[in-house]
């Protein structure tokens, strides 16, 4: 009986957590002046239902005319922000962990200080930086100032606290590089912690809006939050293509987690807890 009742606990926070989507779903198939007259409802109209706002994304009509060159940029700079990230804050948490250095305990104090510290005391800094850089409206503007997290970094070290300092020792002895230690001994034990904070960064590139916002200048260059949210103007909203670019947008990330969904459970399960 209990585990009947968790059963029927999880199968109501499902249907509850996906509701919204199913009402975006069906509002995507409405037509733009049925939203206006009676807003979001669950009513299957199939007089006016159809896929008609989809058909306007893939002709690239109206407001939808930049909307797969919005979608390749929002797919490029998570690709990169993504993998860039994994590599670089894996290499910082897995030094943190198994390297003894002077200052390595005050740089894991600033990294936990990082995590709490708001974006907005940081933005107008880095902002002048960009400037600086001339990086202003490219991607790497978007990717460069948040690449080495540290959240990834708090994440890796943790899990690498836990891994058998034996395989290192064994490494050293056959003649390898710390390098080679880390990419072909170290690294496939932390695959669990590379699923987690994959789907974790790949999450909060692809929703990132404010500081893409503040980068990015031309229509070209925009990702799709930013892009989405320029349809809702004083006159007039695209409703429409809103609507149905929010439920396309939501593929990508929904394919990443499960395609990771194994390592990312395995992942918060062992390395939250290791150390």
């Amino acid at each position: 009986m209990r585990r009947f009742g968790l059963f029927l606990m999880f199968v109501f926070l499902s249907v509850l957590f996906l509701f919204p989507l199913y009402a975006l779903f069906i509002g995507s198939l409405k037509p733009s002046r049925e939203l206006f007259r009676f807003g979001f409802n669950l009513k299957w109209q199939l007089d006016v239902m159809g896929f008609q706002n989809y058909l306007s994304i893939f002709q690239g009509q109206g407001s939808a005319k930049y909307y797969f060159t919005w979608y390749g940029n929002s797919l490029l700079i998570t690709f990169l922000y993504t993998v860039l990230s994994l590599l670089l804050s894996s290499m910082v948490g897995y030094a943190l962990a198994v390297y003894k250095f002077v200052g390595r305990h005050l740089i894991f104090l600033l990294v936990l200080v990082l995590m709490i510290l708001p974006i907005e005391i940081i933005i107008l800094p880095l902002y002048q930086l960009m400037i600086d850089l001339k990086l202003i409206n490219t991607i790497w503007g978007v990717i460069l100032p948040f690449v080495v997290a540290p959240l990834p970094i708090f994440f890796f070290r943790q899990y690498a606290l836990g891994l058998p300092k034996d395989f290192m020792d064994a490494g050293r002895m056959d003649g390898c590089s710390e390098y080679r230690i880390f990419f072909r001994i170290m690294m496939p034990l932390m695959l669990p912690a590379y699923g987690a904070i994959a789907i974790l960064q790949a999450l909060n590139s692809w929703n990132n809006f404010l500081w893409p916002l503040i980068v990015l200048r031309t229509t070209d260059k925009f990702t799709l939050p930013i892009a989405l949210a320029t349809l809702l103007t004083p006159y007039g909203n695209n409703y429409d293509v809103l609507i149905a670019g929010s439920v396309l947008a939501i593929l990508p990330i929904l394919i990443l987690f499960v395609m990771f969904q194994r390592y990312f459970i395995e992942g918060l399960t062992a390395g939250a807890v290791k150390g």
